[in-house]
């Protein structure tokens, strides 16, 4: 089959179109047939190896894991044992870890990581799903448990990730206020923020306004910075991806440090959210889908060959929405 692959370190041209082996599914697994795939932050980190401390994790010269991807849709071509949810021809899509790779032209995935497409979405959409539908899923209603009628700040909110929060928020009956570049505004306003904040002309820290929950997906301000938005006792959550700017030994966990060493002492609420991929999220984000309540934005497409390309645009061009692979 035709997979990117990646064998070192570096930029998008060290990803490569080539033939592997097709894989086979195993006990509790199935096997995919990926239609569209969608690109992550996590792809770009992976890709560089950036920031360099993860290196340690992830492999010190040059990734473990050969195909990078993380969020599919497709068909199901077969089941191993004991998978009795799911049967070939099945739509459906899922995510995976970072070293399971799904830009591809199969992938094979823990049935428990996939789930019955949303039939409103097409594959193009479902992909952009899991995993930025999820951070904001559990982002705000798991770890900040948003209420109606708080004030909700998105810093972040034209990304995959933040246009997800902005529709949550405002399902969970918040007042969201969004924050973007000049020419996202409209994006973000769409998805239905009630303020938009356009950081090249105003700065949102020193505005005098304050927010029940502030969900930064950028990582480009100060823990200082973020805390002076805070309503007292207000809430914090950190997601942020950042984008490429030539390589760091700590990156964004810089601030994650930061943040988890001074929750212990102060009254607002500082929260570092982990993603969990899981079944259950999935099922209440088909749930969310098929009622309209999130709809994913896809910017930009991208056919499989040209896969280093659509990395390069999400890891230095602040992409809008979400990107996605075709296959």
């Amino acid at each position: 089959m035709k997979a990117i692959v990646q064998d070192r370190y570096g930029a998008p041209d060290v990803l490569e179109l080539t033939d592997i082996a097709a894989p086979e599914p195993g006990e509790g697994e199935v096997l995919v047939r990926v239609r569209a795939a969608a690109v992550n932050a996590a792809d770009w980190h992976v890709m560089r190896g950036d920031p360099y401390l993860a290196r340690l994790s992830i492999g010190l010269t040059r990734p473990r894991a050969r195909v990078r991807g993380q969020d599919f849709a497709g068909q199901v071509e077969s089941v191993g044992p004991d998978v009795t949810r799911f049967a070939p021809g099945d739509e459906v899509y899922g995510n995976l870890s970072w070293s399971e790779g799904a830009f591809a032209e199969y992938v094979r995935a823990p049935a428990d990581r996939v789930a019955a497409k949303p039939a409103r979405l097409t594959y193009e959409e479902a992909a952009a799903l899991p995993l930025a539908g999820m951070t904001a899923l559990q982002g705000l209603r798991d770890a900040a448990e948003v209420r109606p009628g708080q004030r909700v700040l998105i810093n972040g909110a034209s990304g995959g990730v933040g246009l997800f929060a902005v529709q949550l928020g405002k399902a969970f009956g918040a007042e969201v206020t969004g924050v973007c570049r000049t020419r996202n505004v409209d994006l973000v306003r769409s998805a239905g923020a009630d303020h938009v904040i356009d950081y090249t002309e105003d700065d949102f820290t020193r505005s005098g306004r304050s927010y029940d929950v502030v969900f930064d997906l950028v990582a480009n301000r100060s823990l200082r910075d973020l805390r002076r938005t805070l309503a007292p006792g207000g809430t914090l959550v950190l997601s942020g991806g950042g984008v490429f700017e030539g390589g760091s030994l700590i990156g964004p966990m810089g601030l994650i440090i930061r943040t988890r060493a001074a929750s212990r002492f102060v009254r607002d609420r500082l929260i570092v959210l982990m993603t969990k991929s899981d079944g259950a999220g999935l099922a209440a984000l088909t749930e969310l889908a098929e009622a309209g309540k999130i709809t994913p934005v896809v910017e930009r497409t991208y056919p499989l060959a040209e896969t280093p390309a659509a990395i390069r645009h999400v890891e230095t061009e602040h992409a809008r929405a979400k990107v996605v692979i075709t296959v």
